[in-house]
C-alpha cells in the first residue's frame, strides 16, 4: 500500500499507509471498511460514518460485498466487517480488499479499529458481555487479536481507541471522511478542567485560570459558565475584555489560514481549574462569535458532561 506515515496529533494514535493506486475519480465508489477487535470501538465507527452521510452496511457476508460496486456508484458507502461475519476469515478479508484495490472504478478506504488488549479486557468485564468467539474475555480478545493481525497491517486507517471516549472516536472518524463539500471547516470548542488533564486532540489552547474565579462567590459555585451571573462575574475581571478580543482576534486570523491548509476540522481549548465557570463562558463566548462569522462551530463542556454522568449513570450509560 505504499509508505506509511504515523500521527500524534488525533484523540488517538493514527496511522495512514498513503496508497498508491493514484488520484480517486469523481465516478468511482466510495467505499469504507471498519474493521477491528470486538469491543474496540468499530460500530461507534460505523454510526459515525452514518451521520457523516454513508450509506451503513453492517455484518454483510464477504463473498457479497463485490456486487456492491457493480453499476453506477450510488453514494459513498460503509461496511462494518468482523468475526461476527458469515464466511468471515482473514484471508478472506485480504483477498477481497485486493480485489477492490485493483478495481479502478472503486475508491476504498480500509479503517482498523484497534484498541490495548488490557483495555479491551476491561471493557468486556465492564458491561460483561459475552465475547463472539465464546471463550473466555482474555483467550477470546488474543485469539481475535492474532487473528486479524494481518488485516491490521493492511489497514489505511489505524485508529487506537485505548485512550478514546466514544465522542473521540466519533470526532476522528470526521477527521478522516467528513467530505468537505458538505461545509467549511468545522469548529469544536471544548472547555476542561486541567485537574483532569487537557484533552486529547486539541489544536489550540487557552489558559484562562488567571481570571476571576466564580468559585469563590458562593452565589455562583453551584452554576456554570452558560449563567448570566458568572458571565457577569468574569466580565468584570480588568484583563477579561483585552484577553478575549486577544483571543478572538488570533482565532478569526488563523481559521482562514487552516481551511487554506486543508483542514477540515479545527479543535479549540479553554482550560481553568474546575471546567465549570472560566472555561466554559469563554467557550460559549467564542463559539457564538464565530458562529456569527459565518463558521460551522458545535461546543463540548467536559467536566459538565462528567457532572451528568455522575448525577445520572444509569441514563447515561
Amino acid at each position: 500500500m505504499g509508505n506509511s506515515s504515523v500521527s500524534e496529533g488525533g484523540a488517538g494514535r493514527v496511522t495512514e499507509h498513503a496508497a498508491t493506486e493514484g488520484p480517486r475519480t469523481p465516478g468511482s465508489h466510495q467505499l469504507v471498511l471498519v474493521t477491528g477487535p470486538s469491543g474496540a470501538g468499530r460500530s461507534t465507527a460505523i454510526n459515525a460514518l452514518e451521520d457523516l452521510g454513508y450509506e451503513v452496511i453492517d455484518n454483510l457476508p464477504l463473498s457479497l460485498v463485490p456486487r456492491l460496486v457493480e453499476g453506477a456508484p450510488v453514494g459513498p458507502i460503509a461496511l462494518g466487517l468482523d468475526i461476527r461475519n458469515r464466511d468471515f476469515n482473514a484471508t478472506s478479508l485480504i483477498e477481497l480488499i485486493d480485489r477492490l484495490t485493483r478495481n479502478p472504478d472503486t475508491a476504498l478506504d480500509v479503517v482498523y479499529v484497534d484498541c490495548s488488549t488490557d483495555e479491551l479486557v476491561h471493557r468486556y468485564n465492564q458491561t460483561r458481555r459475552r465475547h463472539p468467539l465464546g471463550e473466555a474475555p482474555e483467550e477470546a480478545i488474543a485469539s481475535e487479536i492474532d487473528l486479524l493481525a494481518p488485516v491490521r497491517v493492511r489497514a489505511d486507517v489505524l485508529i487506537d481507541t485505548t485512550a478514546m471516549s466514544p465522542h473521540d472516536l466519533k470526532a476522528e472518524i470526521g477527521r478522516w471522511f467528513g467530505r468537505a463539500s458538505a461545509a467549511p471547516m468545522s469548529v469544536q470548542i471544548q472547555s476542561f478542567s486541567y485537574k483532569r488533564g487537557a484533552p486529547r486532540g486539541v489544536d489550540m489552547i487557552f489558559d484562562c485560570r488567571f481570571l476571576s474565579n466564580p468559585h469563590w462567590v458562593p452565589g455562583l459555585r453551584e452554576k456554570d459558565g452558560r449563567d448570566a451571573d458568572v458571565v457577569a462575574h468574569i466580565s468584570a475581571d480588568p484583563r477579561f475584555e483585552e484577553f478575549f478580543r486577544r483571543v478572538s482576534d488570533l482565532v478569526l486570523f488563523l481559521l482562514p489560514a487552516q481551511l487554506d491548509e486543508g483542514k477540515a476540522h479545527l479543535t479549540i481549548g479553554f482550560g481553568c481549574t474546575g471546567g465549570q465557570h472560566r472555561s466554559v463562558a469563554l467557550a460559549e463566548m467564542l463559539g457564538n462569535l464565530l458562529a456569527q462569522r459565518g463558521w460551522p462551530v458545535s461546543k463540548r463542556h467536559r467536566e459538565l458532561e462528567r457532572r451528568v454522568v455522575e448525577r445520572h449513570p444509569t441514563q447515561a450509560g
